[in-house]
Protein backbone atom coordinates (compact mmCIF):
# COMPACT_ATOMS: atom_id res chain seq x y z
CA UNK A 1 0.00 0.00 0.00
CA UNK A 2 1.32 3.02 -0.97
CA UNK A 3 1.52 6.45 1.30
CA UNK A 4 1.06 9.89 0.14
CA UNK A 5 3.13 12.02 1.04
CA UNK A 6 0.93 15.46 2.45
CA UNK A 7 0.71 18.27 0.73
CA UNK A 8 3.59 21.32 0.93
CA UNK A 9 2.43 23.85 3.16
CA UNK A 10 1.68 27.10 1.15
CA UNK A 11 2.88 30.03 2.15
CA UNK A 12 -0.42 31.64 3.37
CA UNK A 13 -0.31 28.84 5.47
CA UNK A 14 2.61 29.38 6.90
CA UNK A 15 1.56 33.22 7.31
CA UNK A 16 -1.92 32.20 9.12
CA UNK A 17 0.53 30.03 11.41
CA UNK A 18 2.94 32.47 12.13
CA UNK A 19 -0.20 35.14 12.96
CA UNK A 20 -1.42 32.47 15.34
CA UNK A 21 2.22 32.74 17.15
CA UNK A 22 2.56 36.23 17.54
CA UNK A 23 -0.71 37.29 18.29
CA UNK A 24 -1.24 34.39 21.10
CA UNK A 25 2.07 35.49 22.99
CA UNK A 26 1.00 37.83 25.84
CA UNK A 27 4.31 39.68 26.14
CA UNK A 28 3.59 41.01 22.32
CA UNK A 29 0.91 43.06 23.17
CA UNK A 30 2.35 44.40 26.37
CA UNK A 31 5.97 45.17 24.02
CA UNK A 32 3.73 46.93 21.25
CA UNK A 33 0.99 48.84 23.67
CA UNK A 34 3.74 49.74 26.01
CA UNK A 35 6.14 50.93 23.23
CA UNK A 36 3.26 53.04 21.86
CA UNK A 37 1.93 54.70 24.85
CA UNK A 38 5.93 55.41 25.81
CA UNK A 39 6.17 56.91 22.46
CA UNK A 40 3.28 59.01 22.10
CA UNK A 41 3.64 60.31 26.21
CA UNK A 42 7.28 61.42 25.38
CA UNK A 43 5.82 63.57 22.13
CA UNK A 44 3.02 64.93 23.57
CA UNK A 45 4.97 65.76 26.96
CA UNK A 46 7.76 68.04 24.52
CA UNK A 47 5.09 69.02 22.34
CA UNK A 48 3.85 70.49 26.39
CA UNK A 49 6.37 71.90 27.52
CA UNK A 50 7.19 74.21 24.37
CA UNK A 51 3.18 75.41 23.97
CA UNK A 52 4.02 76.40 27.76
CA UNK A 53 7.14 78.07 26.95
CA UNK A 54 5.52 79.43 23.61
CA UNK A 55 4.63 82.65 25.25
CA UNK A 56 8.18 83.42 26.02
CA UNK A 57 10.10 82.98 22.89
CA UNK A 58 11.91 86.09 21.16
CA UNK A 59 11.18 86.94 17.92
CA UNK A 60 14.28 84.82 16.22
CA UNK A 61 12.26 81.68 18.36
CA UNK A 62 8.91 82.28 17.32
CA UNK A 63 10.48 82.38 13.47
CA UNK A 64 11.49 78.64 14.06
CA UNK A 65 7.60 77.33 15.06
CA UNK A 66 7.60 75.01 11.91
CA UNK A 67 10.52 73.60 12.77
CA UNK A 68 9.87 73.21 16.32
CA UNK A 69 6.24 71.87 15.50
CA UNK A 70 8.24 69.01 13.29
CA UNK A 71 10.71 68.35 15.89
CA UNK A 72 8.07 68.05 18.78
CA UNK A 73 6.25 65.33 16.18
CA UNK A 74 8.76 62.56 17.27
CA UNK A 75 11.73 63.53 19.48
CA UNK A 76 15.36 61.69 19.41
CA UNK A 77 14.21 60.24 22.53
CA UNK A 78 10.75 58.47 20.93
CA UNK A 79 12.97 57.42 18.33
CA UNK A 80 15.28 55.23 20.52
CA UNK A 81 12.15 54.10 22.88
CA UNK A 82 10.35 52.81 19.30
CA UNK A 83 13.88 51.18 18.20
CA UNK A 84 14.26 49.05 20.81
CA UNK A 85 10.61 47.97 21.15
CA UNK A 86 10.07 46.65 18.09
CA UNK A 87 14.07 45.39 17.68
CA UNK A 88 12.86 43.18 20.82
CA UNK A 89 9.43 42.47 19.24
CA UNK A 90 11.75 40.97 16.04
CA UNK A 91 14.15 39.34 17.89
CA UNK A 92 11.57 37.38 19.94
CA UNK A 93 9.37 36.41 16.94
CA UNK A 94 12.86 34.23 16.45
CA UNK A 95 14.48 33.73 19.39
CA UNK A 96 11.62 32.33 22.02
CA UNK A 97 10.62 29.19 19.22
CA UNK A 98 14.54 28.12 19.94
CA UNK A 99 14.63 29.23 23.65
CA UNK A 100 11.39 26.92 23.92
CA UNK A 101 12.55 24.30 21.51
CA UNK A 102 9.09 24.75 19.38
CA UNK A 103 11.38 25.60 16.59
CA UNK A 104 11.70 21.70 16.19
CA UNK A 105 8.42 21.24 16.08
CA UNK A 106 8.28 23.69 13.14
CA UNK A 107 10.94 22.37 11.03
CA UNK A 108 9.11 18.79 11.78
CA UNK A 109 6.05 20.10 10.43
CA UNK A 110 7.26 22.48 7.54
CA UNK A 111 11.16 21.14 6.38
CA UNK A 112 11.52 23.85 4.31
CA UNK A 113 13.08 26.28 6.78
CA UNK A 114 13.71 29.53 4.22
CA UNK A 115 9.87 29.26 3.67
CA UNK A 116 9.39 29.73 7.63
CA UNK A 117 11.72 32.32 8.02
CA UNK A 118 10.25 34.30 5.13
CA UNK A 119 6.83 33.74 6.43
CA UNK A 120 8.06 35.41 10.13
CA UNK A 121 10.11 38.13 7.82
CA UNK A 122 6.92 38.52 5.96
CA UNK A 123 4.47 38.96 8.65
CA UNK A 124 7.02 40.95 10.77
CA UNK A 125 7.69 43.38 7.90
CA UNK A 126 3.92 43.99 7.55
CA UNK A 127 2.65 44.04 10.96
CA UNK A 128 5.61 46.74 12.44
CA UNK A 129 4.75 48.36 9.45
CA UNK A 130 0.93 48.92 10.11
CA UNK A 131 2.77 49.80 14.13
CA UNK A 132 4.46 52.42 13.13
CA UNK A 133 1.88 54.25 11.12
CA UNK A 134 -0.42 54.08 14.16
CA UNK A 135 2.36 55.52 16.59
CA UNK A 136 3.84 58.16 14.15
CA UNK A 137 0.15 59.17 12.89
CA UNK A 138 -1.02 59.32 16.57
CA UNK A 139 2.01 60.87 17.56
CA UNK A 140 2.20 63.92 14.68
CA UNK A 141 -1.71 64.29 15.58
CA UNK A 142 -1.39 64.41 19.55
CA UNK A 143 1.40 66.95 19.37
CA UNK A 144 0.22 69.42 16.73
CA UNK A 145 -3.40 69.37 18.67
CA UNK A 146 -1.56 70.65 22.10
CA UNK A 147 1.23 72.99 19.62
CA UNK A 148 -2.08 74.56 17.98
CA UNK A 149 -3.23 75.97 21.39
CA UNK A 150 -0.40 78.37 20.72
CA UNK A 151 -0.89 78.60 16.85
CA UNK A 152 2.17 76.46 16.54
CA UNK A 153 0.82 73.39 15.01
CA UNK A 154 1.68 72.37 11.48
CA UNK A 155 -0.70 70.34 9.40
CA UNK A 156 0.55 66.95 7.74
CA UNK A 157 0.42 68.83 4.35
CA UNK A 158 2.91 71.51 5.35
CA UNK A 159 6.29 70.62 3.57
CA UNK A 160 8.30 68.18 5.00
CA UNK A 161 5.35 67.08 7.48
CA UNK A 162 4.84 64.16 5.94
CA UNK A 163 8.47 62.77 5.40
CA UNK A 164 8.75 63.15 9.30
CA UNK A 165 6.00 60.74 10.14
CA UNK A 166 6.57 58.38 6.81
CA UNK A 167 10.54 58.24 8.22
CA UNK A 168 9.23 57.39 11.85
CA UNK A 169 6.81 55.15 10.67
CA UNK A 170 9.15 53.29 8.42
CA UNK A 171 11.76 53.17 11.48
CA UNK A 172 9.25 50.17 13.19
CA UNK A 173 9.73 47.71 10.44
CA UNK A 174 13.49 48.44 10.02
CA UNK A 175 14.40 47.88 13.74
CA UNK A 176 11.92 45.10 13.91
CA UNK A 177 13.79 43.00 10.98
CA UNK A 178 17.31 44.23 12.53
CA UNK A 179 16.33 42.13 15.31
CA UNK A 180 15.08 39.39 13.68
CA UNK A 181 18.56 39.16 12.26
CA UNK A 182 20.72 39.20 15.10
CA UNK A 183 18.03 36.88 16.52
CA UNK A 184 18.41 34.54 13.81
CA UNK A 185 21.91 34.68 14.69
CA UNK A 186 22.72 34.59 18.41
CA UNK A 187 19.59 32.37 19.51
CA UNK A 188 19.98 33.65 23.06
CA UNK A 189 17.15 35.97 24.44
CA UNK A 190 19.23 38.36 26.64
CA UNK A 191 22.51 38.04 24.64
CA UNK A 192 20.37 39.29 21.47
CA UNK A 193 18.43 42.59 23.57
CA UNK A 194 22.29 43.55 24.63
CA UNK A 195 23.73 43.35 21.28
CA UNK A 196 20.26 44.75 19.37
CA UNK A 197 20.71 47.81 21.91
CA UNK A 198 24.40 47.89 21.14
CA UNK A 199 23.79 47.70 17.33
CA UNK A 200 20.96 50.12 16.83
CA UNK A 201 21.79 52.53 19.41
CA UNK A 202 25.00 52.93 21.29
CA UNK A 203 27.48 52.41 18.30
CA UNK A 204 25.99 54.83 16.21
CA UNK A 205 26.23 57.35 19.32
CA UNK A 206 29.93 56.68 19.47
CA UNK A 207 30.63 56.93 15.22
CA UNK A 208 31.52 60.55 14.51
CA UNK A 209 30.75 61.96 10.82
CA UNK A 210 34.13 64.30 10.59
CA UNK A 211 36.18 62.26 8.30
CA UNK A 212 34.91 60.53 5.14
CA UNK A 213 35.19 56.53 6.38
CA UNK A 214 33.63 57.15 9.47
CA UNK A 215 31.13 59.53 8.10
CA UNK A 216 29.83 56.90 6.03
CA UNK A 217 29.25 54.57 8.60
CA UNK A 218 27.89 57.15 10.74
CA UNK A 219 25.20 57.97 7.99
CA UNK A 220 24.73 54.21 7.30
CA UNK A 221 23.08 53.39 10.95
CA UNK A 222 18.93 53.46 10.82
CA UNK A 223 18.72 55.62 13.83
CA UNK A 224 21.45 58.21 12.06
CA UNK A 225 19.18 58.34 9.08
CA UNK A 226 16.00 58.71 10.88
CA UNK A 227 17.70 61.72 12.27
CA UNK A 228 18.46 62.82 8.76
CA UNK A 229 14.75 62.37 7.35
CA UNK A 230 13.47 64.23 10.13
CA UNK A 231 15.49 67.38 10.25
CA UNK A 232 13.65 69.31 7.72
CA UNK A 233 15.86 72.31 8.23
CA UNK A 234 18.85 70.36 8.24
CA UNK A 235 21.90 72.46 6.80
CA UNK A 236 19.90 75.57 6.87
CA UNK A 237 19.70 77.10 10.60
CA UNK A 238 22.33 79.39 11.55
CA UNK A 239 22.79 76.81 14.91
CA UNK A 240 23.32 73.64 12.88
CA UNK A 241 26.96 72.59 12.53
CA UNK A 242 27.50 71.68 8.69
CA UNK A 243 30.20 69.22 8.42
CA UNK A 244 32.32 68.53 5.37
CA UNK A 245 30.30 65.55 4.78
CA UNK A 246 26.86 65.82 5.32
CA UNK A 247 24.15 63.27 5.18
CA UNK A 248 21.62 63.53 2.53
CA UNK A 249 17.59 62.67 2.44
CA UNK A 250 17.95 59.94 -0.49
CA UNK A 251 20.93 58.37 1.49
CA UNK A 252 18.63 58.32 4.53
CA UNK A 253 15.70 56.44 2.57
CA UNK A 254 19.05 53.86 1.43
CA UNK A 255 20.05 53.12 4.23
CA UNK A 256 16.89 51.98 5.14
CA UNK A 257 16.31 50.32 2.35
CA UNK A 258 19.16 48.56 2.67
CA UNK A 259 19.15 47.39 6.57
CA UNK A 260 15.68 45.77 6.17
CA UNK A 261 16.71 43.80 2.74
CA UNK A 262 20.10 42.66 4.77
CA UNK A 263 18.33 41.79 7.74
CA UNK A 264 15.29 39.85 5.46
CA UNK A 265 18.39 37.96 3.83
CA UNK A 266 20.11 37.49 6.94
CA UNK A 267 17.02 35.60 8.78
CA UNK A 268 16.46 33.87 6.23
CA UNK A 269 19.40 32.42 5.13
CA UNK A 270 20.79 31.40 8.36
CA UNK A 271 18.55 28.86 9.04
CA UNK A 272 20.60 26.79 6.58
CA UNK A 273 23.90 27.17 8.06
CA UNK A 274 23.22 26.06 11.65
CA UNK A 275 21.36 22.96 13.42
CA UNK A 276 18.63 24.10 15.76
Amino acid sequence: MTTLAPPAARFTDLLAAEWIKMRSLRSTYWALGAGALAVIAFNANAARVDAGDHPRFDPSQRDSVVELALRDAFTDGSAMILLLAVASIGAVTVVGEYATGMIRTTFAAVPDRRAVMAAKVTLVTAVMTVYGVLVAGVSFASTQAILSTRGAGVPIGHPGAFRVVAASALLAPVGALAGMALGALIRHSATTMVATTAVLLLIPAFITDRYRWTAAVRHAQPVNAWSRLVDIDYGHSPYTLVLRYQATVAGGWTTYAAWAAVAAVVTVLSVDRRDV
